[in-house]
């Protein structure tokens, strides 16, 4: 029974908040954060072995992209609420944009740097190397990226935009599901789970998927709203706390589990689940808040972005726009992991400079592609990668598990 203390350890966490959220009972936002939180982290846990064991029964890219939509599930579920309510006071529609921009410029700006940060210190190696077959999650990247250039020209956020994201999302799926199975080499609780029978071990890892899902349903908007709370008692700006605060706690079952891969060596399946989580947000969220919009309001009217919401928008798609060029030669550095955290810290403590820094993004964007005309493959070979799907190397290597086995990294 010892073998399952972890697993059930992380249960027990996740199941306080849902229990008091169901029973209707109240507490002061910093109790209310802390309960929440504590579910969060339990669910982020079982997330991380679920995850793990699954790509004994689909892709490692389909499991993290699995990972990746159920992580972010707090994200939309706050971001929803706001893009529903703007549907019914136009007021909203700040906070909407807000909390989308700020959840995307976190994972890239923060999100990504501290994953390889972490895998840094523990393996002391600056560089992550991905492999061609890894180039699903980029490629999807680059396709969402180009097209969210038309969002500041346009100006608005449209039924358009749900059609061409959403179907771009599902697209994104297929392929990923189209890789091959490969064998992982497990550890921990996660080889606790691989030791059950077939039957079994499936209907646990299901279980855990759906049970992380709901806990974290469950958690999100109270996690979010009793930080919210707690910042304005202590007299922080509200738009701040809706783009930062409130993202950086929704998407607190991301960062969690990315880390956790990270600080057991995983650092290529930490970064991927990364890049997956903003291919989700890049698509699949963005690509849902015209539609509640739509559906609230009762009509097919746009979300007209003002100004401020355009620069936002605008910066946000020159952040990804450099971290997919960071990425194009399918290798991760230790210069390009500081320059992304530098950059995002730059642009927020700085909030009136946003469009000098969107054009500083963008120069470095191009200027890296001039300089390493490979880069400029790596982006054509990764949007090719996502039209054709790479399956997995048959045979008796076994990459995935290699790739998987804690401090090691496997050289192109």
């Amino acid at each position: 029974m010892k073998r399952f203390g972890p697993i059930v350890a992380a249960f027990l966490l996740a199941v306080p908040w849902p229990v008091c959220r169901l029973l209707g009972v109240g507490f002061a936002p910093p109790v209310m954060a802390l309960l929440s939180g504590m579910a969060i982290l339990g669910a982020a846990f079982l997330l991380c072995w679920a995850a793990e064991v699954a790509q004994m029964e689909i892709s490692a890219a389909l499991a993290v992209a699995i990972l990746a939509l159920i992580a972010v599930l707090p994200e939309y579920s706050v971001d929803m609420y706001f893009a529903w309510m703007a549907g019914k006071d136009p007021g909203y529609a700040q906070y909407a944009a807000a909390n989308m921009t700020g959840a995307n410029r976190l994972l890239i700006g923060l999100g990504w740097s501290t994953v390889f940060l972490l895998y840094w210190w523990k393996t002391k190696r600056p560089v992550l190397h991905f492999e061609k077959k890894d180039a699903v999650e980029l490629g999807a990247l680059v396709i969402a990226t180009v097209y969210c250039l038309l969002l500041p020209v346009k100006g608005t956020l449209s039924l358009l935009d749900t059609v061409v994201l959403l179907a771009l999302f599902a697209f994104y799926i297929r392929a990923t599901s189209k890789q091959g199975v490969e064998e992982p080499e497990l550890i921990g609780p996660s080889e606790v789970l691989a030791s059950m029978s077939t039957g079994v071990r499936r209907l646990v890892t299901v279980l855990m998927f759906l049970y992380a899902a709901f806990a974290i349903l469950m958690s999100a908007e109270s996690f979010a709203e009793g930080l919210v709370r707690t910042g304005i008692m202590l007299g922080i700006d509200e738009f701040f706390l809706v783009q930062w605060l409130a993202p950086l706690a929704s998407e607190a079952p991301e960062f969690i589990v990315a880390s956790l891969f990270a600080l057991q060596g995983r650092g290529q399946l930490g970064v991927r689940a990364m890049i997956s989580s903003k291919v989700n947000q890049w698509t699949l969220l963005i690509g849902m808040l015209p539609l509640c919009y739509a559906v609230s309001s009762g009509s097919v009217h746009a979300m007209v972005l003002d100004h401020r919401q355009l620069q936002e928008v605008l910066l946000t798609v020159a952040q990804s726009a450099f971290a997919i060029v960071v990425l194009a030669k399918m290798d991760y550095t230790l210069p390009a992991a500081l320059a992304l955290m530098v950059l995002f810290l730059g642009q927020l403590f700085v909030p009136h400079l946003h469009f000098v820094f969107s054009v500083i993004y963008l120069v470095l964007a191009v200027g890296l592609l001039l300089v390493q005309r490979e880069r400029a493959g790596g982006v054509a070979m990764a949007v090719g990668n996502i039209l054709r799907p790479v399956p997995a190397a048959e045979g008796g290597e076994k990459e995935a598990g290699r790739m998987l086995q804690p401090g090691h990294v496997r050289l192109p």
